[in-house]
């Protein structure tokens, strides 16, 4: 059996979604990168999941849920979609956060959809299966198994078989809701690695939702952050760790410093020079969102940027606590005089000889100017 998916193409245009009167969703507009995995992240009810499940139209499942706009799936807008809904959702896979089997065998639980949405003869039913549990690496530990209850598996084995209920039916796109949400974490190291080398093996469009910011940042081609229901960036996670485009996704991405000041002048070279207490600090201009000179912004820098060293470009500081981590001391600083009562995290690798610096002690702390990014505040 070929390896090889038809990946979907998919383009969301103005749609809204609605709960009753409350509006989820708010002119969500998407272009979604065939055979690559876009992960939604955001904060508890932005609306990631509520998104994720209108690409099968679960919500129709539900009363009083209301989609408008457009979604286009492989040339046909699923939201007006009148005809052929179960061949749609045959189409699209989902993996569920508690990936809790059917009361029914390993067999019967992976064999669930393609007896729903087709009519194969045993044997490529059986071949079907094998290869689903082959790609989720489960075979070997469930070969003589397959008419036990999938409730005797473990919770990875578990995820592994809904996994594979869902690459049975040989899906297009693939819908992923906080799939390893519920393992533990060594076990959910594994997974990430796991799901990603069948995402790329089988070239399947995934959209994958994750609280977990490490999870994203690993596993996914393009990070789209949410927001109240809107879309606040969508950009690699790369693009999105070094040139976020708001304050929000900064801090949401990773750990960030957010330093409140002026932007005072762009120089010949580029370099934005940032006025905070006093003092100039230069950095890069943002590309999604930069402030004009004079007005208020914010210059993000990540405390593991942050070194305490004399520099051209360093302010003084004040270390208002400590925190020993094993690899690294978090110091916790603040900038006399800038207003600013929220101290700032500065993280410091802890090698042999690593001087501790104490509680009070004023530093100077120091960073690369491409390291710092200069935001509208």
């Amino acid at each position: 059996m070929s390896d090889t998916t038809m990946a979907s193409k998919i383009e969301v245009k103005h749609f809204n979604f609605y709960y009753g009167a409350f509006h989820a969703l708010k002119d969500i507009n998407l272009s979604i990168a065939e055979n690559k995995v876009t992960a939604f992240i955001g904060p508890s009810g932005c609306g990631k999941s509520t998104l994720l499940r209108t690409f099968n139209r679960m919500y129709e499942l539900y009363n009083e849920q209301r989609a408008e706009g457009e979604i286009w799936l492989d040339g046909e807008n699923i939201v007006t979609k009148t005809e052929g809904v179960d061949r749609l959702r045959s189409k699209v896979g989902m993996v569920f956060q508690r990936p809790t089997p059917f009361p029914m065998s390993i067999y019967d639980n992976i064999a669930y959809g393609v007896r729903l949405f087709e009519k194969l003869p045993k044997s490529e039913l059986d071949d079907r299966i094998e290869w689903a549990l082959k790609k989720a690496a489960l075979w070997t530990d469930v070969k003589d198994k397959l008419q036990d209850s999938g409730f005797a598996l473990s919770g990875g084995q578990q995820q592994r078989v809904a996994l594979a209920r869902v690459l049975v039916l040989r899906p297009k796109l693939l819908l992923m809701d906080e799939p390893l949400s519920n393992l533990d974490a060594k076990l959910r190291l594994h997974m990430r690695s796991e799901i990603r080398r069948i995402q790329q093996e089988l070239e399947i469009t995934c959209l994958y939702v994750t609280h977990d910011q490490k999870e994203a940042l690993t596993m996914s081609d393009r990070i789209m952050v949410m927001n109240r229901g809107h879309i606040d960036q969508l950009g690699t996670p790369m693009n999105l760790y070094e040139d976020p485009a708001t304050p929000f996704v900064a801090d949401f991405i990773g750990q960030a410093n957010l330093l409140q000041g002026k932007l005072a002048s762009v120089d010949e070279n580029g370099w934005g020079h940032f006025a905070v207490a006093g003092k100039e600090l230069l950095a890069r201009m943002g590309k999604q969102n930069p402030p004009a000179i004079g007005e208020n912004a914010l210059l993000v820098v990540r405390p593991e940027n942050l070194t305490m060293n004399e520099s051209d470009n360093a302010i003084a500081m004040r270390i208002v606590n400590r925190l020993f981590e094993g690899d690294r001391i978090d110091y916790h600083v603040v900038i006399e005089g800038s207003g600013q009562e929220k101290p700032f995290s500065m993280s410091v690798p802890f090698l042999p000889g690593t001087q501790i610096i104490d509680e009070g002690s004023t530093v100077n702390v120091s960073f690369n100017p491409q390291a710092g990014v200069i935001i509208k505040g």
